[in-house]
Order: structure tokens, then sequence, then C-alpha cells
């Protein structure tokens, strides 16, 4: 079996939870569409993992060909977006600018370091003697962890976004696997991977997609100084932890709101 498709196919149903995230928060438009952009960026990275972690068939063969594929834009393009509002969204919050006195505080010395170490470090640790998936979901990692140390407020939002994530990326690898027998054994580099399979997924898969939604939760907030409230909309709630926030000029005030 040529399976063919496949990997058009799983990387365009991305698309249809982007479009139901778009559609129903209007508020968040602009920030997918950034995002999205932004990150669709990355399927010029596809050379790689094909053949290093996986090696898909893919339209006109371009992937086993020149290792670039349409479908890396597409897959790129969709996650980019939905995991940098989905927990928002199902939260019910919205992105306003943090204060300048916020920006001003101690631990934020440390900014650009803490927004470009997991790019920089990307670099020397692909050259290490290991997969190529290994050295990016660590990467990840220390973008979470580095976005906590410098965002305080994104701690609890980047974990439970990354679980959030994690469950949705779940159901669409789970669906690769109950309507595409064969595909992952076929497809993925197994024997250069750890070999754990849960429910026929490869590890390595599902902490890449707890890993990416844990950092990407909160990249639009750390990239352009913003924070997360309450929605209008919603109903309001208490937090004992707060950060100042921006108002506008008409207002003359600053306000705390509650953060993620």
């Amino acid at each position: 079996m040529t399976y063919h498709y496949v990997w058009l196919g799983w990387s365009s149903a991305f698309l249809v939870p982007w479009l139901a995230l778009y559609l129903s928060t209007p508020r968040f438009r602009p920030v997918m569409w950034r995002v999205s952009l932004a990150t669709a960026v990355f399927g010029l990275t596809e050379p790689i993992w094909v053949p290093a972690y996986w090696n898909p068939p893919s339209l006109f063969e371009l992937a086993r060909h020149t290792g670039f594929d349409i479908e890396s834009f597409i897959y790129s393009f969709a996650i980019g977006g939905i995991g940098a509002v989905l927990y928002s969204a199902l939260a019910r919050r919205r992105f306003v600018a943090v204060g300048a006195r916020h920006k001003r505080a101690s631990w934020h010395r440390f900014h650009l370091t803490a927004l470009w170490a997991p790019y920089v470090l990307f670099v020397p640790l692909y050259f290490l003697p290991w997969n190529p998936i290994y050295p990016a979901i660590l990467c990840l990692v220390i973008g979470g962890i580095t976005s906590s140390l410098c965002r305080p407020d994104l701690t609890v939002k980047g974990l439970v976004g990354g679980l959030v994530f994690l469950g949705l990326y779940s159901i669409f690898l789970l669906g690769l696997v109950w309507l595409t027998p064969g595909y992952i054994p076929q497809v993925w580099n197994l024997p250069a991977l750890s070999g754990v399979l849960v429910g026929g997924i490869p590890l390595e898969e599902l902490l890449f997609g707890f890993s990416f939604g844990w950092y990407w939760t909160g990249v639009y907030e750390h990239f352009t100084w913003g924070t997360s409230a309450m929605h209008a909309g919603a109903r309001r709630t208490t937090s004992m932890s707060s950060i100042p926030v921006a108002m506008p000029k008409d207002q003359g005030m600053q306000q705390h709101v509650c953060c993620a």
C-alpha cells in the first residue's frame, strides 16, 4: 500500500480545528494569522526530518526526492495557529498588553535570551549523535521553561496548554492509526527512535505534542509583551497572582488582570 495522499489528508485535517477556532473566536483572528504564517516557515525544515525521522509519500513525491513537500507548510501553518490560541479560546480569555512597570521587572533582564534560546540551542544539539526529533523536543521544553522563568504568569497556562494540545494532537494521531493501519510502521523511522508505541503512536510524537503545546501556548504573548485576561463575556473570577496591564490612555490608570 503506497499511502500516497495520507500525509496531504492528515496535514490538511488540522485546518478543520484551525478554521473552527478562527470562525468561533473573532478576537483571535489577527493572532492566528500572524502566528500561523510565522510557523509555516518551519515547513522549510522538512529535510531535517526526511528520512532521519520519517519518510512520508507526498504530492509529486517531493519529500523523497527533494526533502521538501507542500504538506509540511500546511501542517506547520495549522498547528501554529491552533497552539497559540487553543487554551485561551477554551478558557475564554483575550490578549492584552502588559504594563511598562511589569516590563521593568528584574526577571526581564534575560528576556531576549529566553525568547531565542530554543532556536539557538537547536543548532548545536542537532549535531549530536541522536535523532533530530530529540533536540526538537528538548528545545521546545527549554522554551517552555525559559518562558516561565521570564514570565511567571505563563507557567500554568503553558503546562495546561501543553496538555490541551496533546489531547487534540493525540486524536489526530489515533485517527492515523485507525484509518490507515500500517502507515506509521512504514513511514516513521522506528528503528532510529525509542521503539515505544502508545496505542500505536510513537512516544516521540506524544512528547512533541505536549512540548509544542507547552511552548506555543505562550509564544505570542512572550514575543509581543502580551498577557491574557478574562474575556468580557466570561464569568469573572479572582486570582492570587496578577500583573499590571497597560490600559488605553483615556482611562488614565492601570488595572490588574488575572493571568493564566
